[in-house]
């Protein structure tokens, strides 16, 4: 039996999760992180995202005009 939950279950994600989710380079996780566009949370040195917070980062972003 496996423990390891699908994306839709992970409440936390690793910069690098969530630039594999968000199909993003991690540097550009970073970025986003860096310039508060992507909010976080850290304990001692981890950082890991919220799957809401991916969720409402994506809401954000405009489509360009066609």
């Amino acid at each position: 039996m496996s423990t390891a939950l699908s994306s839709a279950d992970q409440l936390l994600y690793t910069p690098e999760d969530a630039a594999e989710v968000l199909r993003f380079g991690r540097s550009t996780v970073y970025e986003l992180m860096a310039e508060g566009a992507l909010k976080y949370v850290k304990r001692g040195r981890s950082r890991r995202i919220r799957r809401s917070d991916l969720e409402a980062y994506v809401d954000s972003l405009e489509p360009l005009p066609n």
